[in-house]
């Protein structure tokens, strides 16, 4: 078996194959168990400096037990050291107790009585693998009868189900706390003093060239009062500052130059402007906006007037 594993790959393959368990073994995170652990190296150099010794000791005790010899029993290992894999003794002996075949020199015993135009049948014995193979597929097939259709166990398509399910619910717990992935379906007015605050520096840096620090409407719309081009609300307002406004004339998109959470801060602080009244605001643009999803009874006491109706 040496020869055809030698040392120089016995010893290496034997050092992975335990470095491998001790990583598939071991919890270690996203580091190798190795360099978070370092009395793991100290035993995996412990151990391979065992099987290096193991080795050097075993080829001091062959070259002994060689020297003490006699002609005849060198003669014998040198001819089994001669065979090739499929000759060796161990790996007939493997194959003897795999498939328990009978020598060809037995087969008179092995003949069967009927005899169809001179074909013979032989009365071999099954493979033991094949045996062995069977009865576990015997003993597989009864727990699995038993678990899945006397007791109920969830099969397959029932297990994928659920983790589907349990994966939406995680996704949505997801973003709900992920404010990089938040969108405008997802997106919530701020009312908090230093959300605010955040957004107004924001609208200070980018956006008092077109609208006034005071949001009064420059080259940009009016933000302060009840109408809106593009929609007003937080989830309208959002979805404007991301993508942009009217095609050619519009505001351009900001979702490369901010974040979604910065994007919803400044969303929220315009919001909170509204009705200030600014000195020499832009007139008026747009219509009139309403959210839907109020309650009716606030909509209803609260009924828009017309800023642009000539009065007598």
């Amino acid at each position: 078996m040496k020869k055809f594993f030698p040392v120089y790959v016995r010893v290496p393959l034997i050092f992975f194959i335990a470095f491998g368990l001790m990583e598939f073994f071991v919890d270690s995170g996203d580091r190798p168990a190795f360099v978070k652990y370092p009395m793991i190296s100290v035993f995996l150099f412990v151990f391979l400096f065992v099987l290096i010794a193991i080795e050097i000791t075993l080829s001091a005790v062959n070259r002994v037990m060689n020297q003490l010899m006699t002609p005849e029993e060198k003669a014998k290992k040198e001819y089994e050291d001669s065979l090739s894999f499929s000759e060796s003794t161990w790996y007939k002996n493997l194959m003897q107790k795999l498939t328990k075949t009978s020598p060809i020199e037995k087969e008179s015993e092995l003949l069967m009585d009927h005899d169809y135009d001179g074909i013979k049948e032989l009365d071999n014995n099954l493979p033991p693998w094949w045996v062995y193979l069977f009865y576990i597929c015997i003993i597989f097939g009864v727990i699995y009868v038993v678990r899945y259709d006397v007791l109920g166990a969830d099969d397959q398509e029932m297990e994928l189900k659920k983790e589907m399910a349990q994966a939406k619910i995680d996704v949505e717990e997801y973003l709900k706390t992920a404010p990089d992935l938040m969108d405008e379906k997802t997106v919530v007015l701020l009312t908090d003093g230093a959300d605010l605050a955040a957004g107004k520096e924001i609208f200070t840096t980018n956006c008092i060239a077109c609208h006034r620090a005071d949001a009064g409407g420059q080259i940009g719309p009016n933000l302060t009062d009840n109408r809106w081009i593009l929609g007003g609300g937080i989830k309208n307002l959002f979805h404007t500052i991301t993508n942009g406004g009217r095609d050619g004339k519009g505001m351009i998109a900001w979702k490369g130059t901010l974040k979604p959470k910065e994007i919803q801060k400044v969303a929220s602080y315009i919001l909170s402007l509204q009705g200030s009244n600014p000195k020499d605001p832009k007139e008026p643009e747009g219509e009139i906006w309403v959210d839907d999803s109020a309650p009716k009874a606030e909509t209803a006491a609260v009924k828009p007037t017309d800023t642009t109706q000539v009065k007598k």
